[in-house]
């Protein structure tokens, strides 16, 4: 019995060594991880973030106070609202020009019916040669009046409007000023860039914030990258979107599977890493590429993972 058991387990020891050891290339499983920083100085008012949290792209999770920023605002603002108090209204003089422009018109209208009736008395020797001469000259007179008027209507118009110019002047630089506050009170609000997992959270709530200050570290981790190592040898084999075989150690349940595509194959070779298997441990030179692999749950990053092509 002892000369059949002890081959039987050496057969299968080796059996597993020869499973564990039969893949292509190694590598750790990484992801995209994009750190949250502070983009406005002060307290940390309000702050939602957990490690391990999902949370999701565009949503507010934090506010830093912007009191000072707002009220800069605000002190812009109402400068703008100054100015325009300051500017002149041209239609209420040109209202009063109106009115007496129209009993000038009346005026006129009144002695070219008088001159009519006098120049009839005058064709009748009911009136003289003198009183006809002054309604003509009251008639020139209303007429140069009434183009005046005119004149000072458009004048008046043109000087309004040059004064109203020169206090708005004055309205851009304010507007821009507001801009700029309302943009620093926006990078108050902490708002998540990208759907994911929280990794690592290095704020809380009532702390001060610096610009710059990391805040946060997210990942979206539904989908992991395990980047590889392959050698010169191996390189003709694989392509862009060739789907292969990727596998992570279970310990005594062996190994689990998943499908996994190429994503992208270095285009230049580097020594080996010395934590990284290859097919060929006598290679010196690899190249790296990225399978992308879908992650149950399981996947962690940084986890090691094997590559079956």
């Amino acid at each position: 019995m002892k000369k059949i058991i002890i081959p039987l387990a050496y057969t299968l020891l080796l059996t597993a060594c020869q499973q564990k050891d039969n893949f292509d290339a190694s590598g750790n499983f990484e992801a995209d991880e994009v750190i949250v920083s502070a983009q406005q100085n002060g307290e940390l008012i309000s702050y939602s973030v957990q490690e391990g949290s999902q949370l999701h792209a565009g949503s507010k999770v934090g506010q830093i106070d912007v009191k000072v920023a707002t009220l800069q605002k605000e002190q812009a603002e109402a400068s703008i609202g100054a100015l325009n108090q300051k500017t002149n209204n041209a239609d209420e003089q040109n209202l009063l020009i109106k009115k007496q422009l129209a009993v000038q018109e009346a005026q006129l209208a009144q002695q070219l019916r008088e001159r009519i009736r006098t120049a009839n008395l005058l064709k009748a020797d009911a009136a003289t040669r003198k009183q006809l001469d002054d309604i003509d000259a009251a008639i020139d007179q209303l007429r140069k009046q009434i183009e005046a008027t005119r004149q000072q209507r458009s004048v008046n118009n043109s000087t309004v409007n040059t004064q109203n110019r020169s206090i708005l002047s004055e309205k851009a630089p304010l507007e821009k000023t507001a801009a700029q506050f309302q943009e620093q009170i926006n990078k108050g609000q902490i708002i998540n860039p990208v759907n994911g997992v929280v990794l690592v959270n290095y704020a809380l709530k009532g702390e001060m914030q610096l610009i710059g200050k990391p805040l946060y570290k997210i990942a979206d981790i539904s989908t992991l990258d395990l980047r590889a190592y392959i050698t010169g040898v191996q390189l003709p084999q694989v392509k862009i979107g060739q789907q292969v075989k990727v596998r992570i150690d279970q310990g005594k349940n062996g190994f689990r599977e998943y499908k996994g595509s190429i994503q992208w194959i270095s285009s230049q070779s580097e020594f080996s890493p010395k934590n990284i298997q290859t097919k060929d441990e006598r290679a010196n030179l690899v190249y790296a590429i990225k399978v992308r692999v879908k992650n149950d749950g399981y996947l962690k990053i940084g986890m090691y993972g094997e590559v079956v092509f």
